[in-house]
């Protein structure tokens, strides 16, 4: 499998959404409505660290105290009402019918340098699908970084794998299960995280791979079916970034979208999506679809 990365794409969604669904990469560049929410997050994130710079603070800080300012700042994102009226600007700018397209809570990201604080509520993901988490297969990633980003702290793509199938323990994983007993313990896990996630049961390789370098505000979009990992960060600064995930209610309604090679896990994430014109959530007989077919085996 080629991934071709695609530098401010002219082609309208629906041949975006094809295009990403065969394993395509799309990159944009800061405008607008991402720099707006870029700034909000930047707002927050400068409140929470005081007069102490976002990216080094890591150094002058004991890790305990780091990831509990984080257990505050992360949330106080997520759910903030402004992060609603900021993202279908930021959906709409790319070229979605917002009539269509739903999505769910942006995440604020971080990712430390030098295995400072990498488990918990900073986790460095190991390679993984989104599809391994009950994620539809018609899901499209979208990662905003929110300061400059380098080589070295950024996620790597592992493309070979996108049409390949990779023994995990997706099979053990059941969306309403993990929300009810490990998502809300993130910040408790500090030195480790014994949380049970899916990952690769045999030997990967994780190179080549793809590592995508977009300036602060610009925004890159995937499928959530690619191999994707956290890149250990060698950089000296902690990343900073927003990720969110959008689904269009046809390819939901009509199974549309990249193969399922590997995933065999139970549940759906779909009943986090909300439209983006109005917050309706996505219909309920949709979200049971999903489990019925998860649980019989099928994608």
């Amino acid at each position: 499998m080629m991934t071709a990365v695609f530098f401010n794409s002219g082609v309208d969604d629906e041949t975006r959404r094809e295009m990403l669904f065969k394993g395509e990469v799309f990159v944009y560049s800061a405008a607008p409505a991402t720099t707006e929410l870029v700034g909000f997050a930047r707002e927050l994130v400068h409140d929470a660290f005081g007069g102490l710079d976002p990216e080094t603070a890591q150094h002058e800080m004991p890790v305990e105290e780091f990831a509990k300012l984080l257990a505050e700042l992360k949330p106080r994102f997520i759910h903030h009402p402004r992060c609603k009226e900021l993202l279908p600007a930021v959906i709409e700018e790319r070229g979605c019918d917002l009539g269509q397209t739903y999505f769910d809570l942006p995440r604020l990201r971080t990712s430390t340098s030098n295995d400072y604080l990498v488990s918990g509520i900073s986790y460095a993901f190991h390679p993984h699908r989104d599809c391994w988490y009950s994620a539809p297969f018609s899901q499209v990633n979208w990662w905003i970084p929110v300061f400059g980003v380098t080589p070295e702290n950024v996620m790597a793509f592992h493309p070979r794998y996108f049409d390949q199938p990779v023994r995990n323990g997706s099979a053990g994983y059941d969306y309403a299960e993990w929300n009810r007993t490990s998502r809300h313990s993130a910040a408790a896990h500090v030195r480790s995280d014994t949380r049970v996630q899916p990952r690769p049961e045999e030997s990967i390789e994780l190179e080549p791979q793809v590592r995508v370098v977009p300036e602060a505000g610009g925004t890159l979009m995937f499928s959530g079916a690619q191999l994707h990992s956290t890149v250990p960060n060698t950089s000296g600064r902690t990343r900073f970034s927003i990720d969110f995930r959008t689904v269009h209610i046809a390819d939901v309604r009509a199974h549309r979208g990249a193969p399922n090679v590997d995933a065999e896990c139970t549940g759906t994430t779909l009943r986090d999506f909300v439209r983006c014109n109005d917050l309706a959530p996505i219909p309920e007989d949709l979200a049971l679809e999903y489990e019925a077919k998860a649980l019989a085996g099928v994608s």
